[in-house]
Parts: structure tokens; sequence; C-alpha cells
């Protein structure tokens, strides 16, 4: 069994939703991203994903994109995120680490020795954010041969027909895009959120994520009515970014943040309590 198999499972024995916490690697340095990590799992997070530093984030909003600038800075790399997991994986061996990002970087390793780095340094699945299930055959049976599994996105207009071809290459989680824009937008409709949330969840095998625009406790415990996670990204970010020179206070904020989500996910809602 995977570690994101096992992650939900026991959730699920539980009666808690996944929280599933976002960081870019490197940012604002590498030292510091495996201090966040632990800080991460130690306020309730049970997936990390590891945001890959990339020149154009096409599907980040302002804020992530400045934290993959002052990554790349420090010409944070693939081989320097490996060795960041690497290090994670001395203290915790337990938690599903995602890695997140772009075709670019893959590319520029090759996807066979990136899959290898990946599965070795204790990767356990990769989000290709501008990879399409029309072109993602060969990538995700290269990734599957070096046991990571592929996370995929689905979007508010992506139609049941494009989903179920999509869950023809998706494993580990699904991961829904609450908003039609970039992460870190504000303008969430919770009602039609939790209709689309419900819709994909009567159509999929395997656990559901939401994400994007997701800030506080309390939206995160109403979309957890119809999602099996909550992914919490840019508000973290915001965090690092706004005390990025003070080390404890950037900890301590963090934990501010996720500890009330981490509570308030810890009773799921069953329908009709909303």
């Amino acid at each position: 069994m995977t570690r994101i198999k096992k992650k939900f499972n026991d959730l699920k024995n539980l009666n808690k939703t996944c929280l599933i916490s976002y960081i870019t690697a490197g940012d604002p340095s590498i030292n510091d991203s495996l201090s966040i990590m632990n800080t991460l799992v130690e306020s309730g997070t049970d997936i990390i994903e590891l945001g890959v530093p990339f020149s154009d984030p096409m599907a980040d909003g302002p804020t992530i994109q400045r934290a993959c600038e002052r990554a790349l800075k420090q010409n944070v790399s693939c081989s320097d995120i490996f060795s960041l997991v690497e290090n994670f994986r001395k203290q915790n061996t337990d938690t599903p680490i995602v890695l997140m990002g772009y075709l670019n970087p893959i590319e520029r390793m090759g996807y066979d020795l990136f899959a290898k780095k990946a599965n070795e340094a204790g990767v356990d699945a990769i989000l290709v954010v501008d990879l399409p299930h029309e072109e993602a055959k060969d990538v995700v049976s290269i990734f599957k041969k070096n046991n990571l599994e592929s996370i995929f996105l689905v979007a508010p207009n992506t139609n049941a027909d494009r989903i179920k071809k999509i869950l023809e290459y998706a494993s580990g989680f699904l991961y829904y895009v609450s908003l039609k824009g970039v992460t870190g937008a504000s303008s969430l409709n919770i009602n039609k959120t939790l209709e689309k949330l419900e819709d994909i969840k009567n159509s999929v095998d395997i656990p559901l994520a939401v994400g994007f625009g997701i800030k506080d406790a309390n939206t995160a415990e109403l979309l957890s009515k119809n999602a099996d996670a909550i992914v919490i990204g840019s508000a973290i970010v915001n965090i690092i970014e706004k005390s990025q020179n003070d080390k404890v206070q950037v900890n301590n904020d963090i934990m501010d943040l996720l500890n009330p989500i981490r509570l308030k996910l810890n009773n799921k809602i069953s329908s009709g309590e909303i």
C-alpha cells in the first residue's frame, strides 16, 4: 500500500479530512524549507506538497510567483529538492510528499532520471500542472515504473467525459481547482464548489482534494463535506514571505494558521449539516 493510500485510509477510519499543505521548495531557503516541513507536520498536515520553482509558473498567482523567484535566486534545483526530501525522510517516513510543478524542469533533467531520483529521495507523487492527459501516457508510465503516483488537476469547467479520461492516468488523489484563475484568488463560491465536488465525487474512485482560494478554517470545514482533502497553499506562502527573515515567527504563524483548520477537519461534516 502506498503512503498516500494508507494516509487516506487511516483518516477515513478516524472520520477526518486530509489536510494538504503547499510550500515552494527553497523559499526562503532549502534549510528553512526543511524546518517549515516539520512545522507543517506538527500543525496537523497529512500530505506535503512541495512546489518545484519555475520561472514561468502560469497557474500560480503573484504570491507563489514571488516564492519561485526567491528560490530561483538561490539557484534551487531539482537535485536540491531531492536532497531536501531525503533529509526530511531521515526524521519522517510516514508523511506523503507530492512534488508540484511544471514540465520544463523535469524535461531538462530527463523524465527517467527525474523519476528515479524522486523515488530514491522518498517522493510519493508528482503533479505536473501543464501536462494534459492527452500527452500523459508515456510520462505517467515512467512515473509508475518508479513507484510515483500521478496527480491530475480538474477545474470548474472540466466536463464529466474529460474527467473520465483523466482518471485513466490519475492515481493517489484527484485535485479539484475550485476557482477559474490562479492560486491565491479570493472569489470562492462555496455552494457552487460544493455542488461541483459532489458531482465529481460520485463519479471517481480515488480521493478528491480541493484547493485554490481556501484561506481559513470555516471555509475548509464547509468544503470538507464533499471533499476528502483540503489544500492550503498561498496562505502559507504569504506567511513565509511576510516573515522570511524571522524563522521563529514563520513557524509560529504557520501553526496559528493550520491548527484551527486541522481542528475543523477532525470531524468530517456529513451531508445535510451545512
